[in-house]
């Protein structure tokens, strides 16, 4: 949990950096709900790499999340704002699990 919880703080944080330095949207709470987001994603993907979660677990859990985002962005903002959120936690979601799947014991845990 330690881990998934510095995967979460790190993801965020690099997103913000990357966000504020670079793409500069003049929204700074947009910057920080989206850098939320990624680092949430990470987090995640991060604590369900294990074989305790059965693969339908697994996307249970991500949808959960993804509503939970979609839920904070429509409440904080709109839909329209909060629908990125979504595509940024399922990028990074599918790129942890592609990453993974080139190793020969499927998780990047080890």
């Amino acid at each position: 949990m330690k881990k998934a919880l510095l995967y979460f703080a790190l993801g965020t944080v690099i997103s913000f950096l990357i966000n504020y330095f670079f793409y500069n949207s003049e929204n700074l709470g947009l910057d920080i709900y989206y850098a939320v987001a990624f680092g949430f994603a990470w987090g995640i993907a991060y604590y369900l790499d294990t074989p305790n979660f059965t693969l339908p677990q697994k996307l249970g859990l991500s949808f959960v999340a993804m509503g939970i985002l979609v839920l904070v962005g429509i409440l904080v903002f709109n839909l329209e704002l909060a629908i990125p959120s979504i595509l940024k936690f399922s990028t990074v979601f599918v790129a942890y699990y592609l990453i993974a799947s080139f190793r020969a014991n499927k998780t990047l845990r080890n």
